[in-house]
């Protein structure tokens, strides 16, 4: 039997410069209140959404719907090293909200069975999917994700996670909210970071794009080739 992957929306707010925080990490608020809407529809919309440990240690975010009446899609982090804490929203929200750490920690290892262990007890499921290197297979989680269900899911990752998700293959659409702002910075972080490309002929080419205006904010859409 074949297992249906998800369909992957990419989404993520910048400012004109191309930043998606300042250096010092401050991300609220890069785009005004029609963007910040449409996001929740998003999230609505969408059965599953998806970040990265570090956007969890930075901001805390429940990603959630934040509009009374509209459901919350399953909540998915992507946490190589386990390392989302115990006190953190999504953590302490996911009796009320579904929600998936995956991991790349060997489960012989002590604290990493104590950490699941304490995860589980809280409502958190976890699935363990390594590559090589150590990290998060994500073409493995996705298939995990299938298998759950999970037939879309918007991607609010952090420019690591972006990365590894582009690099993996796994998007299948980009939504860039862009805010008519600068703060320039060359520590202040990008929406895709990773190793990067080194010819321009390598660049990841998006098709059908199609620019819309919310508010003072425009949101570019194209798919992934």
């Amino acid at each position: 039997i074949t297992t249906k992957t998800p369909y992957v929306v990419m989404k993520y707010a910048m400012t004109l410069d191309g930043k998606i925080a300042t250096k010092t990490g401050a991300s609220k608020w890069i785009t005004g209140e029609p963007a910040r809407q449409e996001v929740q529809h998003m999230r609505h919309r969408y059965m599953g959404i998806m970040a990265g440990i570090g956007t969890v240690l930075a901001d805390d975010p429940m990603l959630n719907v934040r509009v009374e009446g509209w459901k919350s899609p399953v909540r998915i982090v992507c946490d190589s090293s386990l390392r989302i804490p115990l006190d953190s929203q999504i953590v302490r929200s996911a009796k009320e909200y579904r929600t998936i750490v995956a991991y790349a920690g060997r489960e012989e290892n002590e604290e990493i069975t104590e950490k699941i262990e304490r995860l589980h007890a809280k409502g958190v499921d976890t699935v363990c999917c390594p590559d090589e290197k150590g990290q998060i297979d994500l073409k493995k989680l996705m298939t995990y994700l299938g298998n759950e269900g999970i037939d879309s899911i918007l991607l609010e990752g952090g420019g690591t996670l972006n990365a590894s998700a582009l690099e993996d293959g796994i998007v299948n659409k980009v939504y860039a909210y862009i805010a008519g702002k600068l703060i320039g910075g060359m520590d202040a972080r990008s929406p895709v970071e990773g190793m990067g490309i080194d010819r321009m002929a390598d660049a990841i080419t998006l098709q059908n794009v199609e620019i819309e205006k919310l508010g003072d904010d425009f949101c570019i859409v194209g798919y992934v080739k």
